[in-house]
């Protein structure tokens, strides 16, 4: 009896999962294709570049691009410039990052605070700089940490914020100032999600606001503040916009600043094989640390 109902009703199902099928597909393939030509096929080209040499039959010779192998690579490695570009965004990310989304967190904190009010007007306030392109940010800050275009003259001329020194972190102000509001709404969103009961059990155990944050909602949120680190990672070694910017405020920003700038000034030259090269160098580096930094996360909460 069992058999003879469950027969009819595995197929009913079966059935039913051929549409359903259909459908997943049907929702994939477009994604698929763009992903694969706008993504998948780059990578390859730039990795295919990459391997090529340019050579040349006698001095005024025809170029011609020939298999090289990893001599393009070998480049790379000897380049003292690119190298130090990349550990100039690493000791940025070190400082800038946590600096970053320890304000998203405390403002997504203060905006899910119930003793906050005009928490619409502080969110539209705390987003806006996002809005603003990174090259106007870039020209406006550039201007303000100018001494011959600031209104903050007696500031300007006594601090140096486009020396050699500070203007790193004058460009890590800027990349702060911008992108504050947009982890803080990641955040933000994380923490509307918490169902109310574990607050209205932590209010019963006595527990108040600061102790509730620490507790409840920090812990809880964990997850988008790796996600929203792991983006910060991934954006601090992509870095081109402000640094580009600040080459007409500041002599001690050159054209191989950061690892992305480099890859420019080398495709401009133009060394398109070995700017694909610093490219391949540089997304492999970006993937390592950014994948490198979810599993020590994910490790950590296991272990915890």
């Amino acid at each position: 009896m069992t058999t003879t109902l469950a027969s009819p009703l595995g197929a009913q199902m079966r059935r039913r999962r051929i549409p359903h099928k259909r459908a997943i597909a049907m929702l994939l393939v477009p994604f698929g294709i763009l992903f694969t030509l706008f993504y998948i096929v780059p990578i390859v080209y730039a990795f295919w570049q990459s391997l090529l040499v340019v050579k040349r039959d006698g001095t005024f010779g025809k170029a011609e691009q020939v298999f090289g192998g990893l001599a393009q690579y070998a480049l790379v490695f000897q380049d003292e410039a690119f190298w130090a570009s990349m550990g100039r965004m690493l000791m940025f990310g070190v400082v800038q990052v946590p600096v970053m989304l320890g304000l998203a967190l405390l403002f997504a904190l203060l905006l899910d605070s119930p003793l906050v009010k005009g928490r619409r007007f502080f969110r539209l306030a705390f987003f806006v700089p996002y809005a603003v392109p990174g090259v106007i940010a870039a020209i406006v800050w550039g201007s303000l940490f100018s001494p011959n275009l600031s209104p903050f003259t007696a500031l300007t001329k006594n601090i140096d914020f486009l020396g050699a020194d500070l203007v790193l972190w004058s460009i890590a102000n800027i990349v702060t100032w911008v992108f504050v509001g947009y982890n803080m709404l990641i955040i933000y969103s994380a923490l509307l999600a918490i169902p109310q009961e574990l607050y209205e059990a932590a209010r019963l155990d006595g527990a108040g606001q600061w102790r509730v944050a620490w507790s409840i909602k920090i812990p809880l949120v964990r997850p988008a503040i790796v996600m929203t680190a792991i983006f910060s990672i991934i954006g601090t070694l992509q870095l081109l916009a402000e640094p580009q910017v600040f080459r007409s405020f500041s002599s001690a920003v050159t054209s191989t600043f950061t690892p992305n700038m480099t890859v420019y000034a080398t495709a401009s030259i133009p060394n398109t094989n070995l700017a694909a090269a610093f490219s391949v160098v540089l997304a492999v580096t970006t993937f390592v640390l950014s994948f490198g930094f979810m599993k020590y996360m994910q490790r950590k909460e296991d272990n915890a």
